[in-house]
C-alpha cells in the first residue's frame, strides 16, 4: 500500500510539474524584436514608455486618426508583439479611430516576465496612461482585446468604466481551453485562470464580441458562452476564417460590425 501511494505521489508531482511547463510553453509566445512599425504602411504614430506599479517599463504605440472621437486601447493576443497587428492597425485606424497598442510585459520592448497577474497590471496601466498622461477621457475609450487579449480586455472593464468593449476570438477560461487542447490533462492543476465567463457578466459596459465560425484554435462554442453570459448591452458578430486570419477574410463584415457598435453607443 505503501508503495502504491508513492506512486501515485509522483505521478501527480510529475503531472503538476508537466502542467507547469505546458503552461509556460504554450501560453505565452512572447517575441522580442520589433519588425515593423506603423511608419512602415505610413501611418504616423508615438512610440511611448511607461511605468506599472510593480516598477516595470512597458512598451507601446499611439497612433492617432485625424478628428478622432473615440480611442481604442488595444491588446494584443498570446504570441509576437505589437509589429505584428499592423494590418488591424491600419483597418481600426482608417475607421478614424485613434489606437493605443501595448506590449505585455516580456513581448517586445517591455521589460519583465508575463504572467496573469502581470497582464492584468499592465492593462490598468496602460488604460491610466492614456486618461491621465495623455488626458483622454474614460467615456472616449473602446478597450479592445483579441483572442488571449480578450481576457485582459475583460477584467480591465470590470476594474474601469469605457465607452465600451470589443472582443475578437475569445475564450471563456484557460481551463475551458485546456480541456479542448488537452483533454486528458487534470484542469484543477492550472494556476493561470484567465477565467473571462465569471468576470464578464460584471462589466456593464456594451460589449461586441467578435467571433469566426470556423475559428480553429478557439471554437465558436466558447465565444458564443462568452456572449451568451455577458450582461446587456452586448451584441455577437459572427465572422469567417482562420482564428488568426477571420478579420482578414471577413474584412467587410468586421469593418461594418465595428462600424455598426461605435456607431450605435451613446
Amino acid at each position: 500500500m505503501l508503495k502504491i501511494a508513492l506512486f501515485a505521489i509522483l505521478v501527480v508531482i510529475a503531472l503538476f510539474i508537466f502542467v507547469k511547463y505546458l503552461e509556460a510553453h504554450s501560453l505565452f509566445f512572447p517575441f522580442k524584436k520589433i519588425e515593423y512599425t506603423p511608419a512602415t504602411i505610413g501611418l504616423v504614430f508615438t512610440d511611448t514608455y511607461f511605468k506599472t506599479k510593480d516598477d516595470k517599463t512597458l512598451n507601446g504605440w499611439f497612433i492617432p486618426a485625424k478628428n478622432a472621437k473615440v480611442t481604442i486601447l488595444f491588446f494584443h493576443g498570446n504570441a509576437g508583439n505589437v509589429s505584428h497587428r499592423l494590418d488591424k492597425i491600419k483597418i481600426l485606424n482608417s475607421l478614424g479611430l485613434n489606437v493605443f497598442i501595448v506590449d505585455y510585459r516580456g513581448y517586445g520592448k517591455s521589460e519583465g516576465k508575463p504572467s496573469e497577474k502581470g497582464l492584468y497590471l499592465d492593462a490598468v496601466t496602460a488604460f491610466d496612461y492614456l486618461t491621465k498622461i495623455k488626458c483622454i477621457a474614460p467615456d472616449s475609450i473602446i478597450v479592445y482585446g483579441e483572442s488571449l487579449g480578450g481576457a485582459v480586455a475583460i477584467e480591465l472593464c470590470t476594474k474601469v468604466k469605457a465607452k465600451g468593449l470589443i472582443t475578437e476570438e475569445a475564450f471563456t477560461s484557460i481551463r475551458d481551453m485546456g480541456k479542448i487542447m488537452y483533454p486528458w490533462l487534470p484542469s484543477f492543476f492550472a494556476a493561470d485562470r484567465f477565467d473571462s465567463l465569471i468576470r464578464v457578466g460584471k462589466v456593464s459596459t456594451p460589449k461586441l464580441f467578435i467571433h469566426s465560425r470556423n475559428d480553429n484554435i478557439v471554437p465558436f462554442s466558447l465565444g458564443e458562452k462568452l456572449y451568451k453570459n455577458a450582461a446587456e448591452p452586448k451584441m455577437l458578430a459572427i465572422i469567417h476564417g482562420g482564428h488568426n486570419e477571420a478579420f482578414l477574410e471577413s474584412e467587410r463584415e468586421y469593418i461594418a460590425d465595428i462600424r455598426h457598435f461605435i456607431n450605435n453607443l451613446k
